[in-house]
């Protein structure tokens, strides 16, 4: 199926699409910003939601070889004033612009011109896109505080996937969670090219070294290649350090997990201690935050997956990590893990005062791991969790956000399964 994801000859709308038409139907009043990575949707979202609006729209991408400027965004914007002219002086039009963090100092140019139009009274409304969570969210906070409403697009659901696709679980399991690829799931080393050489490649060459100050790329890139084989994994900084055989400190690699998570490929997951001040300095849980990265990288095929159970079984944690971590976004929820000698929990959801416990069971085993007792002794007031076998089925599990899970109907259904 194409990227277009059509279902049963209709167009398939992602779950954000009634919010964001709902806030583009208002009249002018904040700066819509859609952040997240690459080949999460965010154009097709974008354009979509032109196309319902029934109001001029001027599409443009800063996503070219060469840097824009601001000039270049000026002049865009002025396209856009023309089209509310265009309708007597009195039409609303909506801008939209893509990539807009690799314009060198879009932040202030974009709060010069919505002041301008905001005194002017021009009826340009503006979404801005980004593929780079951690600069958009840089430059908003730098310029345009009170001027913008962000809502986070992360990697597609499951649920998504499933709907606009009709794919299984184990589909979902192996080839994760980016639309552009379904087409190319019948030829898995086509669809392992596409997920390398478009999406992996491209997110570290223009998304992170392009942009950021990176002293060490060969440095970055092996991290990220170690985080998708290691996904699900506790690993000290030490420990990294003699994988990746460089003299790379602590610092400068959980500087390259934030790089890496700012652009939705991996993550590295905090201590839950109860005490914030101990947790930067715990040895991190690498995550992928997109299944794909860690089969289009590994050594196993999707036909093969039922008979290697221990990479299945690490698979099945992983994107349900993805999946805590991508609907968490926004919501207030932390996600993190704990270990205390031997006793793990697979995930710790903080939402305020509420705390979860998740553990993830692939497998047949008790239904209470020594791990989850052992965190409920340490802190009575959370609540366990059983992800899997015994417990919530995994395909339901992934249906829910973060936050379902973290507040009360992760109190109702944990107490039901555990």
């Amino acid at each position: 199926m194409s990227k277009s994801s059509r279902v049963s000859g209709r167009t398939f709308h992602r779950h954000l699409y009634p919010l964001l038409h709902s806030r583009l139907s208002e009249d002018r009043r904040f700066i819509q910003v859609l952040s997240g990575p690459r080949q999460a949707g965010k154009t097709t979202l974008a354009r979509q939601i032109g196309e319902g609006l029934g109001e001029s729209v001027h599409y443009v991408s800063a996503d070219e070889p060469t840097l824009q400027d601001r000039a270049w965004l000026a002049q865009q914007w002025e396209i856009g004033r023309s089209l509310t002219r265009s309708r007597g002086g009195f039409g609303q039009a909506l801008l939209m612009v893509d990539e807009v963090q690799k314009i060198a100092g879009w932040s202030e140019t974009v709060k010069r011109l919505w002041d301008e139009d905001t005194r002017a009274g021009t009826a340009l409304k503006v979404m801005l896109l980004g593929s780079s969570p951690l600069l958009v969210q840089q430059g908003l906070t730098e310029s345009l505080a009170g001027r913008f409403e962000i809502t986070p697009v992360p990697h597609w659901s499951y649920q998504e996937m499933r709907e606009a696709f009709g794919w299984t679980l184990e589909q979902f399991l192996y080839f994760g969670g980016y639309p552009g690829s379904a087409a190319l799931i019948g030829d898995e080393e086509r669809w392992r090219r596409y997920i390398i050489d478009a999406l992996i490649e491209t997110t570290i060459s223009r998304d992170i070294l392009l942009l950021s100050r990176v002293d060490k790329p060969a440095l970055l890139r092996r991290l990220f290649h170690l985080a998708c084989e290691y996904s699900g994994q506790i690993l000290s900084y030490q420990k990294m350090t003699g994988q990746l055989q460089d003299v790379g400190n602590t610092t400068t690699l959980a500087h390259y997990l934030d790089l890496l998570h700012g652009a939705g490929l991996v993550a590295g997951l905090q201590k839950y201690a109860g005490e914030k001040v101990r947790q930067r300095g715990s040895s991190p849980k690498l995550q992928v935050l997109n299944t794909a990265l860690m089969t289009a990288l590994g050594p196993v095929h999707f036909a093969d997956l039922d008979r290697d159970p221990e990479f299945k079984g690490r698979l099945v944690e992983s994107a349900v990590g993805a999946h805590l971590l991508n609907t968490s976004r926004g919501t207030g929820v932390d996600v993190q893990y704990w270990l205390d000698r031997n006793r793990e929990v697979d995930f710790v959801l903080v939402s305020g005062r509420a705390i979860t416990a998740v553990e993830v069971k692939s497998t047949a085993r008790r239904a209470n791991p020594p791990g989850v007792d052992a965190f409920i002794a340490a802190f009575p007031s959370a609540r366990p969790l059983l992800a899997g076998a015994q417990g919530i089925p995994i395909a339901e599990f992934l249906t829910r956000p973060a936050l379902e899970w973290a507040t009360a109907l992760g109190t109702d259904q944990s107490r039901r399964h555990v």
